[in-house]
């Protein structure tokens, strides 16, 4: 299409950049936008996931004094089917900071346990790394949730901001949502929790090729494209 990368090494612009036929690339990106539309958030999933977090929302606050917020993937809409749930509780109290994680355990262990629970819980683990985080599965979806969480709250606004500013029917979510679909379902390389490329990083480069490119870019899979071939310039 023309497009004139900046940013790029010296020498590397010309690795990554080719004319396509606009006709044929409009009819790939058609099939492209079908299959984004079938993986991206829809109403159904929209509704499950929002339920599901007011359920562990009102756990977490009839144990702490706190407030609790979702970020991530499901506020920014660019999560896939299989995607987990990240939710961070926010507190002043620094015995709070302490004892957050053994409260919260409990009771999720007392809904795992409970016949009358309001939605199924199961697997609840405490996972004690630079960042805690409890584990556990709502629904047969993952929930993370963790405490004082200020920079995912940050990053989202900082992506909603990003989004607004390239515009064109959310193309840069929907950019997210195509390569995230091919990273996790296809390549296997995204997971952070499994060593491999986390989202953040993958929104990242996704960001960088559009800067590269100048946000020239006609649809979700040209992005894709110049991603796959560009991550070898970064």
């Amino acid at each position: 299409m023309g497009m004139v990368p900046n940013g790029l090494l010296p020498n590397a612009s010309a690795g990554v950049t080719r004319r396509l036929d606009p006709e044929r690339w409009a009819v790939v990106e058609g099939r492209t936008a079908e299959l984004i539309a079938r993986i991206q958030p829809n109403e159904h999933s929209e509704g499950r996931r929002l339920a599901v977090y007011h359920y562990v929302q009102r756990l977490i606050m009839n144990c702490l004094s706190c407030q609790v917020f979702t970020f991530g993937s499901v506020p920014l809409k660019t999560y896939l089917p299989d995607g987990d749930i990240d939710v961070t509780a926010f507190g002043n109290s620094e015995e709070l900071k302490e004892i957050w994680a053994n409260l919260v355990r409990d009771a999720l262990e007392r809904e795992e346990k409970s016949e009358n629970a309001e939605f199924h819980v199961k697997e609840v683990q405490y996972i004690q790394a630079e960042v805690k985080i409890i584990k556990c599965i709502v629904e047969n979806i993952v929930v993370d949730i963790s405490f004082n969480q200020v920079g995912g709250l940050c990053t989202l606004c900082f992506l909603e901001e990003i989004d607004n500013l390239i515009s064109r029917n959310h193309l840069f979510k929907r950019s997210i949502i195509l390569i995230k679909a091919w990273c996790f379902y296809e390549s296997r390389i995204l997971g952070a929790h499994h060593g491999l490329i986390s989202t953040y990083a993958l929104e990242m480069l996704v960001l960088y090729i559009f800067h590269v490119f100048n946000n020239s870019f006609t649809g979700p899979l040209e992005n894709f494209s110049a991603t796959l071939i560009g991550r070898n310039f970064v």
